[in-house]
C-alpha cells in the first residue's frame, strides 16, 4: 500500500480506482485551493506572472514546490510544468494538483474514505502515539482510520486528492496551521481569544475533508501538456528545463530558519504511514521526525546550496524568490547569480506581510537569464 515516489519525467499515471464512480463532477474554471501553509506564495503568484510573462519558455521547473501554487499558476498558463519538493507529503499535493489532469473525487469516493469497513483491519498508531498532543482521542481515531482507507485506494491520482483534503483538514483544525509544538490545550482552554477561531478547530474532520476534497477538484484541469510531479533532492532533479523557479525555505538575517520538516512533521508522517513508528523522536513531546538539519537553514551552508543550485541549472533561465532581510542579501544573491547568468535583474513588491510575522518585508524576485 505504500505509494511509489515517481522520479522520471516520462511516467504516465495508471487510472482506474476500486470505488465506483457514483458522481459527475461539474467542470469549472480551475483555481488553486485556499490554503494555510507557512511561506506559501498564493497571494503573490499574480505577481510573480506579471514580472516573468515576458520571459520566453516552454518548460518550468519549481524546484522547491511546496505548496503547489507556483506550479499550478504556470499550468493555468499552458507551460509544461515539472514540480518538486523533497518532502512526502508536498509530493503528494504535486501529484494530486500538477501532474493530475482529470482525476477528481466522486461523492462515492469520499463516502468511502469516511467509512469504517468491516473488512479492513485499522491500526492506532496516532491514537497511541500522540495522545493529547494534537487532536482528541476521537480525531485521533478518526485519522487512522481516514488514512487506512485513502492507503487502499488504487488510484493513485484520487489517493493523492484525498491525502491533500486530509492534509489541508488536519491543519485548519490546529492553533498556527503547525505541528511545531504540543498545544491542544489551547484549543480546549474557555477563555477569550486573540487568535485563531475556536469554531473551526472544533469543526468536525469529516465536515473538514468534504470541504477541501471540493476545493482539490475544482483545482484539476488539463493543459494539454505532460506535467510531472516528482520527490527528489534538488541535487536528483534532471536540469533540463527553459526556466527554474527557486523558493526554498527562507533564512532570516538573525540566523533563524524555516524547517518544513519540523513544521508539518506530522503531515509528512501521513504520507508515509508504514514508515512512521521508526521515525519519531520519542524523546520530544511534539512527536516530530528524526532528522538533520537542512543546509537552508544554515548560515554556514546556505550561500553554498544556493551556489549548487545556480550551478547545476545554469542553462536555464533562472528566478529566484526570496525575502529581502534574509541570509544571504539580496545583493549577495544577485553577485552569486552573476557568475552563472550575464544578465541578472531584481524586481522588489513591497509591502508584504507573511503569515505569522508582524513585520512588512519586500519579496524579492531575482531573475537571471
Amino acid at each position: 500500500m505504500n505509494i511509489r515516489k515517481n522520479t522520471r519525467i516520462g511516467t504516465k499515471a495508471v487510472v482506474g480506482s476500486q470505488i465506483p464512480l457514483t458522481v459527475s463532477e461539474e467542470r469549472v474554471e480551475p483555481s488553486f485551493p485556499s490554503t494555510r501553509y507557512q511561506g506559501s506564495k498564493n497571494k503573490l503568484a499574480g505577481w510573480i506572472w506579471d514580472t516573468i510573462s515576458n520571459l520566453e519558455f516552454d518548460t518550468a521547473l519549481d524546484l522547491f514546490g511546496g505548496t503547489g501554487c507556483v506550479s499550478h499558476m504556470l499550468k493555468r498558463k499552458g507551460k509544461a510544468v515539472t514540480y518538486n519538493d523533497s518532502l512526502t507529503f508536498n509530493y503528494l499535493i504535486g501529484l494530486a494538483l500538477i501532474e493530475n489532469d482529470g482525476e477528481t473525487l466522486t461523492d462515492g469516493d469520499i463516502d468511502y474514505i469516511l467509512t469504517r469497513n468491516e473488512a479492513l483491519d485499522y491500526p492506532s498508531f496516532i491514537s497511541d502515539t500522540f495522545n493529547g498532543i494534537f487532536y482528541l482521542d476521537s480525531e485521533n481515531a478518526w485519522l487512522d482510520m481516514a488514512i487506512t482507507n485513502i492507503r487502499v485506494m488504487t488510484n493513485r491520482l484520487k489517493q493523492a486528492l484525498a491525502y491533500f483534503a486530509l492534509f489541508q483538514a488536519a491543519l485548519i483544525k490546529r492553533p498556527f496551521n503547525l505541528f511545531h509544538r504540543s498545544n491542544l490545550y489551547l484549543r480546549l482552554q474557555d477563555v477569550e481569544r486573540s487568535f485563531g477561531n475556536k469554531t473551526s478547530w472544533d469543526r468536525p474532520f469529516e465536515d473538514r475533508f468534504r470541504f477541501y476534497a471540493k476545493e482539490a477538484n475544482s483545482a484539476i484541469f488539463c493543459n494539454g501538456r505532460d506535467n510531472h510531479a516528482l520527490n527528489l533532492d534538488w541535487r536528483d532533479v534532471p536540469p533540463e528545463h527553459d526556466l527554474v523557479y527557486i523558493d526554498p525555505p527562507y533564512l532570516s538575517a538573525k540566523g533563524v530558519g524555516v524547517d518544513y520538516l519540523d513544521f508539518y512533521h506530522f503531515l509528512e508522517g501521513i504520507a508515509r504511514y508504514d514508515e512512521w513508528p521508526r521515525l519519531v523522536d520519542f524523546r520530544r513531546k511534539h512527536r516530530p521526525l528524526i532528522h538533520e538539519s537542512p543546509e537552508w537553514s544554515d548560515p554556514n551552508r546556505i550561500h553554498g546550496a544556493f551556489s549548487g543550485v545556480f550551478e547545476r541549472f545554469a542553462d536555464s533561465i533562472l528566478v529566484v524568490s526570496y525575502r529581502s532581510d534574509g541570509i544571504p542579501t539580496d545583493g549577495q544573491l544577485v553577485g552569486e547569480l552573476r557568475r552563472y547568468k550575464r544578465n541578472v535583474i531584481e524586481v522588489k513588491r513591497r509591502p508584504y506581510r507573511y503569515v505569522l510575522s508582524r513585520n512588512n518585508l519586500e519579496e524579492v524576485l531575482i531573475i537571471g537569464r
